[in-house]
């Protein structure tokens, strides 16, 4: 079993539900994930999607820090290239400041989706480009050994301890590795990738002040219920959202699962919404920790940081808490309900 345990919430929007409530939903489940001993949580950037509120995650991570205790709070990530790193060293030196040894940055290197979001931001396709550069600068900003602007400081992050992580889309394996930084990479559907991924990240590590041994972070959906028929249904807002996207160019809210099984789906958006039910982590408690077993029998990873989203929050809340159960963390017994008994620095 993987040993360290983790949640990244995207504050997905639902039908019939504003935006505002899927951000206070996000606040919310960062308590539950507290009680039940998670590691951490982070929270993740997306612009102009209408399916994701959490535009904002240096704001939403300081909501989430503001109402916990224990948890290590952070980003999943901030997209790099929408922001200049001297801003982005500002806002964690201040979530730093204020929630001191908790916070995370996750970094990743997406720019916006589409042309029109992409010129609202500033930015262009080839700005992921420069991801690496901006990387640096900003751990410059951090450690104080930018040179750039000699003049300039983050403050008050110049000189802070601010773990960071890079996200491994493209190219960032290879990027993490010459940084000597933890990496993220998912999704757990295609698993011989993730490995592929992980195995270079760990050939190319290079030891930094970060850290001096390579520390992987695996992502994926992982939905644990009573039946696997009720674990599968977890799995099917999210599902039909994302086919839905890539037929017809919109991401949509969540809607009950009930009402996408009703469905009558063209040919090309059923083959997709099959496709993105297959291949998650999901079942019974004793079922997900086979998978789970296979899983780090496979990538080796230190942590998991589990990325599902679904329209019925109480089945979402249900499948954390087992989870919590299967890995034995603590607060996981206390949470029981009618169901049953329910590296570098910051690591």
């Amino acid at each position: 079993m993987i040993r360290k345990l983790s949640i990244l919430d995207r504050s997905r929007t639902r039908e019939g539900h504003p935006a505002p409530q899927a951000l206070r939903d996000t606040v919310e489940l960062a308590r539950a994930a507290e009680r039940l001993g998670y590691h951490r949580f982070w929270v993740s950037e997306h612009h102009s999607v209408p399916g994701v509120a959490g535009s904002a995650p240096a704001v939403l991570a300081a909501a989430v820090a503001a109402v916990t205790r224990r948890i290590r709070v952070g980003t999943g990530g901030v997209m790099l290239p929408n922001h200049q790193p001297l801003v982005v060293a500002e806002q964690f030196g201040v979530l730093e400041s204020l929630f001191p040894g908790r916070i995370d940055m996750g970094l990743g290197r997406s720019v916006g989706f589409t042309g029109g979001i992409r010129r609202a931001l500033g930015r262009d396709t080839g700005d992921a480009d420069r991801f690496e550069e901006q990387l640096a600068e900003l751990l410059g900003w951090l450690d104080g050994s930018q040179r750039a602007h000699p003049e300039v400081h983050a403050r008050p992050a110049e000189g802070l301890s601010i773990p960071a992580y890079v996200l491994a889309t493209g190219e960032g394996a290879g990027i993490a590795a010459r940084a000597g930084l933890p990496l993220v990479v998912g999704d757990l559907r295609a698993r011989g990738r993730v490995t592929e991924v992980i195995d270079r990240y760990r050939a190319q590590f290079r030891p930094s002040a970060a850290g001096s041994e390579p520390y992987v972070v695996v992502s994926g959906t992982v939905a644990v219920a009573r039946t696997p028929e009720a674990a599968r249904r977890i799995l099917v807002p999210e599902a039909w959202s994302l086919a839905y996207s890539r037929t017809r160019g919109s991401f949509p809210p969540l809607r009950p699962a009930e009402e996408v099984e009703a469905l009558a789906m063209p040919p090309k958006e059923r083959e997709l919404y099959e496709g993105g039910l297959a291949g998650h982590v999901h079942g019974t408690e004793e079922q997900v920790a086979a998978q789970l077993a296979e899983v780090a029998d496979l990538t080796g990873a230190d942590e998991l940081l589990v990325t599902t989203s679904t329209y019925d929050r109480t089945a979402l809340l249900e499948s954390f808490e087992r989870l919590a159960r299967v890995a034995g963390l603590a607060g996981s017994a206390e949470a029981a309900g009618p169901t049953g008994p329910a590296g570098p620095p910051g690591l």
